[in-house]
This record gives C-alpha cells, sequence and structure tokens, in this order.
C-alpha cells in the first residue's frame, strides 16, 4: 500500500481545491508546492517590509460560489471586497467614465457620452446575464468525448443540444457569433460611444493574444463577465489579505479533511512504471509512490517536461507542443507614499477613482495599435494598462498611510524580435510608468518601490510556460472538448493514473477552481471503480 492515494504536483489554487475535495471523499492527499508559499499565482507575498502584495493574481470574480460554499471557504478566512465602481477609465481629454454597481447609475455617466447607449446598456447586460445563465452550469460539467463517443458522450451532447435550443432564438444566434467574433464586432452592434466600447472592451484582451479587433476576444470579454463571486453577476471585487488569503483556505480546508501539503518541494518527473503513473521523483531524486499523480502545471510542462517522451505516443506529444502558449502580459506592483492624482477625477483623498479598476486605453484603436506591436515582437510603445490600488479596499496590506498599486500591462510578448526580457524589463517598466503618468502626474512622485515581472519572470517563477497566465490560449479551438487538446478533455491522460486538474482544462483560465473542482469529481469516479489505481 502507498502512503497516498492522491499526489497533486504543484499546490496552485486549482490543485488545493482538487486536494480538498480528495481528502474530503476520504483519500489521502499529498500536494507539492514548488515555491515557498501554496497558491501559485494565486498569491500575497511581503515583496517589501509591511506591503503585502498580490504578485500576480489581482482581483476575483469567476471563483465558483458552490466551491465556496462546499469547501467552507468562509471559515477558513475568505472574505471578498466587491469593487465600486467596477470601471473607472479616464480619457486624455480630461473626460472620465465610470461603471457603476448599480446600472442606474452607470446609465447616468454613460448618457454623458450618449443617450442611446445609457437606454441599451441595461439591454446588454441582461444579455449577458442570459448567456451567463446558460453556460455557467457547464462550467462545473466534463466535456463530452467528441473522439471516442461512448454512450455516456452522446448522452451529454444530445443534453447540450436540448439545453442550448431552449435559448430564444435571437439570444442564441448572438451566442453563436459572440464565439468567433471580435470584441470590437461584438460591442460595435450594441452602442455607438468609443468610450464605453473602450472600457468595455478591455476585458476581451486581458491575457488574450489579441486587440479587441482580433477575432475571439468576443468570448475572452464574455468569459471575464461570467463572475458572480462578488455577489452580483460580472462584478469583481478584492479579496481580505490579498489573492493569498483564497489559497490559504483553500489549503486549510484541504488539510481539515486530512490532506497534507508541502512547500518547497519541486516535482522533477512523473514516475511511470508499466504504463502507469505511480508517483513522482523530486529534483532530488526522492521517489514519492501514490496511486493517482494529479498535475495542476499547464499541459506544456506537464507533458514536455514532466513525463519522460518514451511513456508519451509522438502524435499526442505534437498536439500537445501544438498548443498556443505565449503570454503578452507582464506585472508591475507598486508600493506608493499616496494616491495618484488625476485630472479626470481631481483629488488625492479616497475616492471612486481609486476604487475602481482603472483603465489606460482610450479607445479600440489605440488597444489594437498596442497589439500590432507585440505582434511583430516588439513591448507596446503605447501599452494598455490595468490598474488597481486594492488598499483602498484593505488597508492593511500596507503601512498606515501607503498604498499598493497594482499595473497588469498589455503588451508585452513573451517571444521578442530584439533583446531579452532581462534586458528590457526595467526600461520598459519606466515606460509603463510614464504612460500612466500622463494620467496621472503625481505619480513618479509617490512612487517608494517598484517589483516587475516579465513574461519571462511569469514563466521562470510561476512556471507558467511562455508566461501564458491562462495556461494556453481563451480560443475557439481550445474551449470545452477541445481543451487542452481533442480526446483528452476529461481530466485524464493517455497515461493510466495521470490526471490533469489546472487552467489548460476545461473550462480554462482565472481564479475560478472549477477546472480542480471538474478534476477531482472525475477521479472519485474512477477511483470508486477501480479504474484510478492497481
Amino acid at each position: 500500500m502507498t502512503p497516498y492515494d492522491a499526489l497533486i504536483i504543484g499546490a496552485g489554487h486549482n490543485g488545493l481545491v482538487t486536494a480538498a475535495y480528495l481528502a474530503r471523499a476520504g483519500l489521502r492527499v499529498l500536494a507539492l508546492e514548488r515555491r515557498p508559499v501554496v497558491g501559485g499565482s494565486c498569491v500575497t507575498e511581503e515583496v517589501w517590509p509591511g506591503y503585502r502584495v498580490s504578485t500576480a493574481a489581482y482581483l476575483c470574480g469567476l471563483l465558483q460560489p458552490r466551491i465556496i460554499n462546499d469547501l467552507d471557504l468562509g471559515y477558513f478566512g475568505y472574505e471578498i471586497l466587491p469593487k465600486d465602481p467596477a470601471f473607472f477609465s479616464p480619457f486624455p481629454d480630461g473626460r472620465r467614465l465610470f461603471i457603476w454597481r448599480d446600472d442606474h447609475q452607470t446609465a447616468e455617466e454613460i448618457a454623458r457620452f450618449s443617450q442611446a447607449d445609457a437606454r441599451r446598456y441595461a439591454e446588454y447586460e441582461a444579455f449577458l446575464a442570459r448567456l451567463a445563465s446558460f453556460v455557467e452550469p457547464w462550467l462545473l460539467t466534463t466535456p463530452p468525448d467528441v473522439l471516442r463517443r461512448t454512450w455516456r458522450d452522446l448522452w451529454q451532447l444530445g443534453r447540450l443540444g436540448l439545453h442550448t435550443v431552449r435559448l430564444p432564438p435571437r439570444t442564441l444566434a448572438q451566442a453563436l457569433r459572440l464565439l468567433t467574433q471580435s470584441a470590437r464586432d461584438f460591442l460595435d452592434a450594441w452602442f455607438d460611444s468609443p468610450e464605453l466600447k473602450a472600457a468595455l472592451a478591455t476585458d476581451g484582451v486581458i491575457g488574450a493574444r489579441g486587440g479587441p479587433s482580433t477575432p475571439g476576444t468576443a468570448y475572452v470579454l464574455f468569459h471575464h463577465c461570467m463572475g458572480v463571486a462578488a455577489g452580483k453577476a460580472g462584478l469583481w471585487g478584492f479579496v481580505r489579505g490579498g489573492m493569498g488569503a483564497i489559497s490559504e483556505a483553500l489549503a486549510a480546508a484541504a488539510r481539515s479533511h486530512g490532506a497534507e501539503v508541502r512547500t518547497g518541494v519541486e516535482v522533477a518527473e512523473v514516475l511511470v512504471r508499466e504504463g502507469r503513473a505511480r508517483g513522482v521523483v523530486l529534483a532530488g531524486g526522492e521517489e514519492i509512490p501514490a496511486g493517482v499523480v494529479i498535475s495542476n502545471a499547464d499541459p506544456k510542462r506537464t507533458f514536455l517536461r514532466l513525463v519522460p517522451a518514451r511513456h508519451l505516443d509522438p502524435e499526442f506529444r505534437r498536439e500537445v507542443e501544438a498548443i498556443r502558449m505565449a503570454g503578452v502580459a507582464m506585472k508591475v506592483n507598486l508600493a506608493l507614499d499616496g494616491l495618484p492624482d488625476f485630472p479626470a477625477a481631481p483629488g488625492t483623498a479616497p475616492g471612486p477613482q481609486h476604487r475602481g479598476t482603472i483603465h489606460v486605453g482610450p479607445s479600440m484603436d489605440y488597444i489594437d495599435r498596442a497589439w500590432d506591436d507585440a505582434r511583430a515582437g516588439r513591448p507596446s510603445r503605447e501599452p494598455f494598462l490595468e490598474v488597481t490600488i486594492p488598499t483602498t479596499y484593505d488597508p492593511a496590506l500596507a503601512p498606515p498611510g501607503k498604498h499598493i498599486m497594482s499595473i497588469f500591462v498589455q503588451y508585452a510578448p513573451f517571444d521578442l524580435a530584439a533583446g531579452t526580457w532581462d534586458q528590457l524589463k526595467e526600461s520598459y517598466a519606466d515606460r509603463v510608468i510614464e504612460t500612466l503618468s500622463a494620467y496621472a502626474p503625481n505619480l513618479p512622485q509617490i512612487i517608494r518601490q517598484r517589483h516587475v515581472l516579465s513574461p519571462l519572470d511569469l514563466e521562470r517563477d510561476f512556471g507558467l510556460t511562455g508566461g501564458d497566465i491562462f495556461h494556453g490560449e481563451m480560443t475557439p479551438d481550445r474551449l470545452f472538448f477541445l481543451r487542452p487538446v481533442p480526446g483528452w478533455a476529461q481530466y485524464r491522460t493517455p497515461i493510466a493514473g495521470l490526471y490533469l486538474c489546472g487552467s489548460g482544462t476545461h473550462p480554462g483560465g482565472g481564479v475560478m477552481g472549477a477546472p480542480g473542482y471538474n478534476a477531482a469529481r472525475e477521479i472519485l469516479r474512477d477511483w470508486r471503480r477501480g479504474a484510478a489505481r492497481d
């Protein structure tokens, strides 16, 4: 008998979700994390003394309510602080747009740009809500296998078809178009105001290899609008204690059911014998046997680095190699002596301009130009920025009177046409600060410290191949039963006893926990019928 029924590679948030559910079902579980803290890229770290920074992931909206409730995460310290306003978009001419939690208040803001758009905004929100109510049940569902097509797969496909035809015809037509549309085409069909469309288009490009005009970005926009973790559809929020508080709560829940979670332990190889995963080999050579092995790493890291090539069919390896996994994002974290002063919404006392997500992307053309640079292998000369100040909600993250600013930067292509990120990241961070300072001129004077994560740092520090925050593009050809590759979308792999539970599986990226939940369900299904163990 092995000491562990299940061993999980990577204690990121999805790995911890899987660990908690398996332990709750009575399995002996061990989760191993290479970094010194749990959470993967969903962490809070004391980058500077007294400053607790969400170094990578920075907002929560997609974490599934079922997981929050099942694992009693509130008891273990999880608390979300909903944003209000949701967005603040300053414009170069001094105008500004707020998107509020209250739809009536938002309509009043939009009316300053377009009366027609103000009237239509509620219909737009209702459409996204209808579509979300259709899609959200499938987030916690294992996709059917469209290649092998067992009776269970055919039943699921039929169920999906019946569910689909229940949509009103107009909503169904819009939903089908949305899968392949660009964010620009999608929003052009709804609104007239360039300013409103630019503010809404930002959700379509976060983490994506594309600008608003790139086909497929409409789905990315919708993906970011599905969250209900903050109590209202599409609303996101900060987590008290930083994003690491989610991971700490998940780890505590897993441990409460008997799971063991170790940090500072690097897995070098999945141990495969007689065609079956039997455990792992650590970087120091130690072997840890287990009944099943579950990888929270991305598919490329799992199959191209952790599983020896001799154990995989060459065709499967080629499928994995073909997964597009090249990030375009950079993260800049700042310690501030005060708050930025925006001429579009003046004041350095905490105000709504500091409490919402701040967007520097004044038009869709601006963001498309930024993407054009990245497509040519250049960091964007005029980058799109998504900025948050979590200390306006949670002052305990910084010393009294001080603040933390998080800047998510696009586009910073992992693959550069010239130079390296180690050479360029600090000078490009200067360019980021310069860009934001055009909207908040006092910013350079209040910066106390800065911490820069290039796409290469995201790969090295967090294990994200190519710096891809989604573990693979969220494009129509890489969703649902096609994620990560056709025929292997059910969390199982070609190696018996080896499973995937990370964002490279359905339903994809973001701090949602759904891949970990779905993987745990499939592992337990196999375990109970004996297929997951000798």
